[in-house]
């Protein structure tokens, strides 16, 4: 018999981005933009099944590795205020097998010159299927690239 576990993470991630509170919350709501920052590195490709960024949409995404495993990440979007908070929940399943579930806030604040990003996970992991330092590793990895998309963005 498998043994099952359930471990609990939080983790708080913060940026502060040259850029409005609407640019960056336009990084995050539009699927075009968001392919190409949230998606970035080595190793891997990503492809989104769906994505429907409103109150009750989903997101569905395929993380394809060199060495042939695959992630998939099923996001339920809980709550949009614009330009202010995005909450989501989300699982990952890796190979087939559902290894965490987790809630996550996304809030934008406006600072002089741009916007403070915080990023909250609350993570469960299932089975000891993954490590909360691999996902904060992963997501501010996610966010410096979002910090790259908005300095190349022109328009504010």
């Amino acid at each position: 018999m498998t043994d099952r576990s359930a471990t609990h993470a939080t983790f708080s991630i913060e940026r502060i981005y040259g850029a409005s509170p609407r640019r960056v919350f336009a990084a995050w709501a539009d699927p075009k933009a968001r392919a190409q920052w949230e998606a970035i590195g080595e190793g891997f490709e990503t492809s989104y099944q769906e994505s429907d960024f409103r109150v009750g949409g989903r997101d569905v995404s395929r993380f394809h590795f060199d060495d042939g495993s695959q992630f998939v990440a099923e996001a339920r979007y809980e709550d949009i205020v614009p330009e202010a908070r995005i909450v989501y929940a989300y699982s990952m399943a890796h190979n087939g097998t559902r290894i965490s579930v987790s809630l996550t806030t996304v809030e934008m604040k406006p600072v002089a010159k741009g916007t403070r990003l915080i990023l909250t996970e609350q993570m469960t992991v299932l089975d000891d299927g993954d490590k909360p330092e691999y996902r904060q590793r992963g997501i501010s990895s996610q966010l410096d690239q979002l910090g790259h998309f908005l300095e190349q963005q022109m328009v504010n």
